[in-house]
């Protein structure tokens, strides 16, 4: 299994959950955080006066699926999530060794 962090703009948070539900995949986390990546923030015209906002804020999206589907995943986000401009966002897929269910989970005692 493997663990697929997306970070993407929170106004792409529908589009990329409806194209994941599309496909089958809808079990997923969904924080809201701030960042910035390699352009260091935005400047912003406030009441006449430039502002410079360096955290920007994102959405963190927490999925784990078969490794088999990994590809399929990433593409189905990035397609979804993608307008061109710089701040679309990142992906990281990393391994996960272990995944129980608490619902059904036994206790040994």
């Amino acid at each position: 299994m493997k663990m697929v962090l997306a970070i993407i703009r929170p106004e792409k948070l529908e589009d990329v959950k409806r194209a994941l539900e599309e496909k089958g995949f809808v079990a997923m986390t969904v924080m809201e955080v701030k960042g910035r990546g390699e352009q260091k923030g935005i400047r912003l015209q406030f009441r006449g006066r430039e502002l410079e906002v360096d955290l920007l804020p994102k959405m963190l999206l927490f999925l784990v699926v078969k490794d088999e589907d990994v590809d399929k995943v990433v593409n189905i986000i990035s397609n979804s999530a993608r307008t061109g401009r710089f701040g679309d966002g990142k992906i990281f897929v990393v391994p996960v060794d272990k995944s129980v269910r608490i619902r059904i989970r036994v206790v040994d005692v």
